[in-house]
């Protein structure tokens, strides 16, 4: 029998508490994910609460209110353990915390995973947890150390919680994270919105950035070594053979504290400096947008991608992707159609995709509309609204 929401709304509001790491404005598809289901959560009546680190010394101290949501930021000491930070703090607030909540929302992988589980045992509360890809590091022994450490974290959570949230049966398939899991593993697919574009802007980033009217390739992203940002830029070969004047913009951080990617490749990267430009994380919404639709055809070649919303963002906008075939991955070119998929880790293959949709666009658009049918955003808050009901502290 599946909940009636409407229903459930009038005759209880929830006090969600949702933990992670990192939240606004740090910007990355996770915490962008968070926030979306946050905020809408609270436009639809609910208390919501974010734990989170103040990772930054310029973030408020302790508590502030953004969009609806409470957020507060814990002290955080100058230790870094790869990507993630330590709050000292967190047991404790944690605990006050779930005290009041009615249910728990973590998303991993997360450092605090495991105590997370024991905290809210302590405190009477059930726990869901969102599963936004498995860790992928560099290779090396600490990293290593770091990997399985954080994995037996997670093992630890989920045969405690009360539901798993997966991005896609098919990345949770081939999740060494989630698999063991999958009988309790619901399937959302991120929430995703962006403006539509602005026509006179699109037109002119085009001017801004055309080399001799040739067609616009981007790339959203980190430059850190899962996404192989590398093959973006080799595929610029095979696609210079058909398009000479291509011009490929990056968006998104390229100097990576955690990673040496950057400096790595810069070989490469001064090697196709006429014809590649990087502008660095674009955090407005709607310049996202304008970006995208003023690219010609967006690619991806990464390595490992949980679903990658940047691909879902730029269909909105009306660009056709490129991404490699990997779990999760390729579930948006492959339900939408708006796109072409090419082989993992070779830049021949991506140029030549690319190069397919350049010479045939046509056969690869898609009305903005049908991108949101799949993709409701609105679906995705409902699901999770509805699992949050379904295991919520009991009243009285």
């Amino acid at each position: 029998m599946t909940l009636d929401l409407e229903a459930a709304r009038r005759t209880r509001k929830l006090r969600v508490l949702i933990s992670l790491l990192y939240y606004y404005p740090h910007r990355t598809g996770l915490t962008v994910h968070v926030q979306s289901v946050a905020e809408e959560l609270a436009r639809r009546g609910h208390d919501v609460t974010v734990l989170t680190a103040r990772y930054q010394q310029d973030l408020p101290r302790d508590e502030e209110m953004h969009n609806g949501v409470r957020v507060v930021r814990l002290w955080v000491p100058p230790i870094y353990l790869s990507r993630g930070v330590i709050m000292p703090a967190f047991p404790w607030a944690a605990y006050f915390a779930m005290r009041k909540a009615d249910i728990v929302s973590i998303h991993t992988p997360m450092l605090e995973t495991a105590l997370v589980s024991v905290i809210a045992q302590m405190a009477g509360v059930k726990v869901v947890a969102t599963h936004h890809g498995d860790l992928v590091l560099p290779k090396g022994r600490t990293n290593r150390f770091i990997r399985d450490t954080m994995f037996n974290f997670f093992t630890f959570m989920a045969r405690r919680a009360a539901r798993l949230i997966g991005y896609s049966q098919d990345y949770a398939e081939h999740s060494y994270y989630l698999k063991p899991f999958l009988d309790k593993t619901t399937v959302l697919y991120p929430p995703v919105s962006i403006p539509a574009p602005r026509p006179e802007k699109v037109a002119a980033l085009r001017a801004q950035w055309q080399l001799n009217g040739g067609p616009i390739i981007g790339y959203s992203g980190r430059f850190v070594e899962e996404k192989r940002p590398d093959l973006a830029i080799k595929a610029m070969d095979t696609i210079r053979r058909t398009y000479p004047d291509t011009h490929l913009v990056f968006a998104g951080e390229y100097e990576i504290a955690y990673e040496d990617t950057w400096e790595r490749h810069q070989g490469l990267v001064q090697a196709h400096k006429d014809h590649v430009t990087f502008l660095g994380l674009i955090r407005d919404m709607q310049e996202l947008a304008d970006f995208y639709a003023a690219c010609d055809v967006m690619m991806l070649t990464s390595d490992t991608e949980c679903f990658a919303l940047v691909q879902v963002e730029a269909m909105l906008c009306g660009t056709p992707m490129v991404m490699t075939d990997i779990p999760g991955g390729r579930v948006p070119v492959t339900v939408t159609g708006m796109g072409r998929l090419a082989k993992q880790g070779d830049a021949e293959s991506i140029g030549a995709a690319v190069v397919e949709i350049l010479n045939n666009p046509e056969t690869y658009h898609k009305r903005r509309a049908e991108i949101e049918r799949i993709f409701s955003f609105q679906d995705t808050v409902d699901g999770y609204e509805r699992i949050f009901y379904e295991h919520a502290r009991k009243q009285g």
